[in-house]
């Protein structure tokens, strides 16, 4: 899935937000050890700046330029992710 955005907020576990095939599908948390987590944070650096999708504009969140896919781990047979978390991210090809 494609990671379009994070929210960080104080106090609060990390999340990326995801979207299929340009649906928006929910948040995942984010649980990666502190080396792995700053990769990802620097990666998220370089690709934020784009505005927000469609219908997402309220969300409090630093949207993302496409180029960065995530494997997320939820729970199946749901229209959206539930109890989602961030497994591993790449650049996408």
């Amino acid at each position: 899935m494609d990671i379009i955005g994070v929210k960080r907020e104080s106090g609060k576990p990390a999340m990326v937000l995801m979207a299929d095939n340009g649906r928006y599908m929910g948040g995942a948390f984010v649980t990666f050890k502190a080396d792995k987590r700053q990769a990802l944070w620097d990666r998220v650096q370089s690709k934020a700046g784009a505005p927000p999708p469609k219908g997402l504009a309220k969300e409090k969140a630093e949207w993302l330029k496409p180029g960065l896919v995530g494997r997320v781990k939820f729970l199946k047979g749901e229209e959206k992710l539930r109890h989602a978390s961030l497994k591993d991210f790449r650049d996408a090809d």
